[in-house]
């Protein structure tokens, strides 16, 4: 197989690029370095320095790698940065989206696997929920406007060009080489906090005090591992979410960080975030059927404590 990996320099993608040279594939990395790092991507794979925005430039990376498969994981991924700047959101999600599906047309690629979120189109979801594939979308920031839009898009490329696709709703994806950088860091914000010794921050749920939103956080092993089964025709659903069903609290999150890292810092509660979806939480039954057991929260966070402070004694 020849992927071609969008985003591949970022926190996700780079994890797909390790599975997919395990397995012997031939890989590239297309990755504008906006948010990427250069040192995520792994030197057996190739490097294609390009803004997805740039449909010549996408047609040109595609024309010289000629990949049979693509993963498309480069996105804007900000809900704060969507509400400011929604024209931006849409022309990298959407405009940049539709310069890849048409790409993979003109190219015949066999099948494109795109990273979607499930937290954000599926909106609040009540207590006793999980939110599954079937549950209908509510995407109230132009982030998750931008997502499903893509998500419909593919669907009119399959039925006009036949494009294959698998459409992966991500939870909140953590785990190492995470960038502390943006809302969707809160694992790394509190892996770098508590061993610098820091305070850490929880943000309300509703009111000041509360354990915090409540969030399925998948681990980033389970999350490339199903974009490879995608990739292999393992997964025959055109959506699925990526998830583990279980419900964490900030409050559970900076507890089990502290105690992996056996480190104590000042726990402060903060005023409910403006746009904070309180709960979050998707059905991983069909992943899980799938795919079997999911890293559980303690190993996954423990993992990921143990690679920040690799990387805190390196820097150092």
């Amino acid at each position: 197989m020849r992927l071609l990996i969008t985003g591949g320099a970022g926190f996700i993608g780079s994890h797909v690029a390790d599975k997919a040279i395990a397995r012997g594939w031939d890989v590239a990395v297309l990755d504008s370095l906006v948010s990427g790092r250069r040192e995520n991507i792994p030197h057996q794979a190739e490097f294609f320095e390009c803004d997805i925005r740039d449909k010549t430039a996408v047609e040109r990376v595609f024309a010289a790698f000629k990949p049979t498969a693509v993963s498309h994981q480069a996105a804007q991924a900000s809900v704060a940065v969507s509400v400011r700047e929604p024209q931006m959101d849409a022309e990298v999600n959407i405009i940049g989206s539709l310069n890849i599906m048409a790409a993979c047309v003109s190219h015949s690629v066999d099948a494109l696997v795109f990273a979607s979120t499930g937290g954000a189109i599926y909106g609040e979801v009540p207590p006793g929920i999980r939110a599954g594939v079937d549950f209908s979308p509510v995407p109230i920031s132009p982030y998750a406007c931008s997502k499903f839009s893509v998500e419909k898009y593919l669907e009119c490329f399959r039925i006009e060009h036949g494009l294959k696709y698998t459409v992966l709703r991500y939870a909140n994806v953590y785990g190492p080489r995470q960038d502390p950088h943006g809302e969707a860091g809160v694992v790394a914000i509190f892996c770098n906090r508590i061993l610098a010794g820091e305070g850490i921050l929880i943000n309300a749920k509703r009111d000041v005090g509360d354990a915090g939103c409540i969030r399925d956080y998948v681990f980033i092993n389970d999350v490339a591992g199903a974009n490879i089964a995608a990739l292999e025709g393992a997964i025959p659903d055109r959506i699925l979410n990526v998830g583990t069903g279980q419900e964490t609290t900030t409050q559970q999150l900076a507890e089990i960080l502290q105690r992996e890292t056996g480190r104590t810092v000042e726990v402060k509660p903060h005023d409910k975030r403006a746009g904070d979806i309180e709960r979050s939480l998707l059905d991983a039954d069909r992943l899980i059927e799938l795919r079997g057991a999911l890293v559980n929260i303690e190993d996954g966070l423990k993992q990921t404590a143990q690679w920040f402070q690799q990387r805190l004694n390196v820097q150092s």
